[in-house]
């Protein structure tokens, strides 16, 4: 009997190094670890972006950690959609004293200016509020249109809201659309598996650096985001920005 348990050390070393790598994945895949924590310790300025993936928040738990400065929460999509919990999370943020700005899910090969539309009969002119955001994560057939429907968006929503808008987008949009067309627009960068330094992303304002962050009082995994600069650096931006 004793024989059968007698493997030779490399087989346990095999197996160990198994065992280590499963735990690995599982503590990846739950949000536990994640490549980019060790990089973000020093960025002091933290928030959250949300939507009805989240389903129903208590906002009251989430403030009550005080680890979150601002918070963007998804308005609408397209032409049409609206998300059906940015009623109760722009009411709710704003009755705990969170920063929050609302964000517009961008749809390729529909007019600017019609999503720009269904984002203002959604999101209120509110003094205080942080300036609108484009989240461009797909790209079009044509790319002179793309970047001429996205002009017409970004341009309706400054002209109604009086601020220039914050461009959410990942390393493909970014490169595809948005370095060189709009560099003068405050860049939110997405990367949860490294910093936008190292791939040559240029004067961002906001990093989602995790998708699966644990937040209380959120019943889902979350992204996390950090500001580039310090608390006096972020309270400078909000005043420039509204």
């Amino acid at each position: 009997m004793d024989k059968m348990w007698k493997f030779p050390r490399r087989i346990w070393s095999a197996l160990l190094a198994l065992l280590c790598l499963l735990i690995v994945i599982v503590l990846l895949y739950t949000g536990v670890i994640w490549p980019n924590y060790a990089f973000v310790s020093n960025y002091r300025v933290r928030g959250i972006d949300v939507s009805s993936y989240q389903k129903r928040i208590d906002w009251k738990s989430v403030a009550r950690t005080g680890m979150y400065t601002f918070v963007f929460i998804k308005a609408t999509e397209g032409e049409t959609y609206k998300d059906a919990y940015f009623q109760a999370n722009w009411r709710e943020t704003k009755e705990e004293g969170l920063l929050r700005g609302a964000y517009h899910f961008y749809t390729a090969n529909l007019p600017g200016v019609e999503q720009a539309d269904n984002y203002i009969s959604v999101v209120p002119k509110e003094a205080g509020m942080l300036p609108p955001v484009l989240d461009l994560e797909v790209s079009g057939k044509d790319h002179q249109v793309m970047v001429r429907e996205i002009k017409a968006f970004l341009d309706r929503l400054e002209q109604y809201y009086g601020m220039k808008p914050i461009i959410y987008t990942d390393l493909k949009r970014y490169t595809e659309y948005i370095k060189g067309n709009f560099a003068n627009y405050a860049t939110w960068i997405g990367d949860v598996l490294t910093p936008p330094q190292w791939r040559q992303v240029t004067g961002w304002a906001f990093w989602q650096y995790c998708d699966r962050g644990h937040v209380a009082g959120i019943p889902a995994w979350v992204d996390l985001d950090v500001f580039y600069g310090d608390r006096d650096i972020f309270s400078k931006f909000v005043h420039e920005s509204t």
